[in-house]
């Protein structure tokens, strides 16, 4: 199973705070409980740790915030995003080992860019599953910050970034090592349901390069699902724990398929929707709208 953006600061970290860890999941934990394997994209950093980056959102969490995500069975979270080093480095490497306590892996991210760029490889029923992890935002227009300088170096920390010739030569090498291939792009236009030319270019190289399914993030709202060279591509997931957002923004859905080594069996979307920052199951009305969209 997959879901969206999950964005545990804010009013949600203080509700961690006030609660308890099981408060930010318990609505929809009927059915991620029944995921053999949970990936989300986690849009914040949980840490005590760092300093504030010149950008207009940065999203720091609380400490609770990887029990609620372990509480949930979450086993991935992709980090190659816009938020992941909102307070420097030693936020994201603090966050990464906070979730690794509860055996909770990250990718797309990491003190260099050998680490940002490599997979993580989970087996479940015998298929060995590599996923990858890129981002490719706009300069945010507020303060003109540029996600770019976040880029992993040689001998520099940072995120994977985007560059289809890099990727392909990710996937390649990961899947030497793997059964199927997933990908988690953060990617696309904040608030558009339209899929960005970029976004739709980057997704089915990275089908083109041998991946069997790329998981879509960043426009904050639920957009198509394309079937491309034999691969699947879920543009974006939307949100999925996240507050200060309305309709559209607050009708999502836990996207999920069957995997094999041929890549997607099948797949479908259990509709979800957002209430003061947190995810409950859609009733039957809102379950058809949302449907109605997939």
């Amino acid at each position: 199973m997959a879901v969206g953006d999950l964005m545990l600061a804010r009013t949600v970290g203080d509700k961690l705070r006030a609660k308890s860890a099981a408060v930010v999941f318990s609505a929809v934990e009927p059915a991620l409980s029944s995921a053999d394997l949970l990936v989300g994209n986690l849009e914040c950093v949980i840490s005590e740790l760092g300093q504030a980056q010149p950008k207009a959102y940065r999203f720091r969490a609380p400490p609770e915030a990887a029990d609620a995500l372990a509480l949930a069975g979450f086993n991935i979270v992709g980090v190659a995003n816009n938020h992941a080093m909102d307070y420097g480095f030693s936020a994201l490497a603090d966050s990464a080992a906070r979730l690794q306590e509860h055996n909770i892996s990250t990718v797309g991210a990491g003190k260099n860019a050998a680490a940002a760029h490599a997979p993580v490889i989970i087996e479940r029923k015998g298929l060995r599953i590599a996923f990858l992890a890129y981002v490719d935002v706009l300069v945010e227009s507020r303060t003109s910050f540029d996600t770019r300088t976040w880029i992993a170096g040689p001998n520099s920390p940072g995120v994977a970034w985007a560059e289809p010739k890099r990727m392909a030569a990710d996937i390649e090498a990961a899947k030497t090592q793997a059964d199927v291939v997933v990908v988690l792009l953060h990617s696309g236009l904040e608030g558009r349901s339209d899929v960005y030319p970029a976004q739709q270019a980057e997704a089915q190289a990275a089908i083109d390069a041998g991946a069997a399914l790329v998981l879509g993030s960043h426009p904050h709202v639920l957009q198509r699902t394309e079937k491309y060279h034999g691969g699947l591509i879920v543009y974006s997931l939307g949100n999925f724990v996240f507050d200060g957002f309305t309709l559209p923004e607050n009708y999502t859905a836990i996207f999920t398929a069957s995997l094999s080594a041929s890549g997607v069996d099948e797949y479908s979307w259990i509709p979800v929707v957002i209430e003061d920052g947190l995810p409950r199951m859609a009733t039957e009305q809102e379950a058809a709208e949302i449907l109605a969209t997939r």
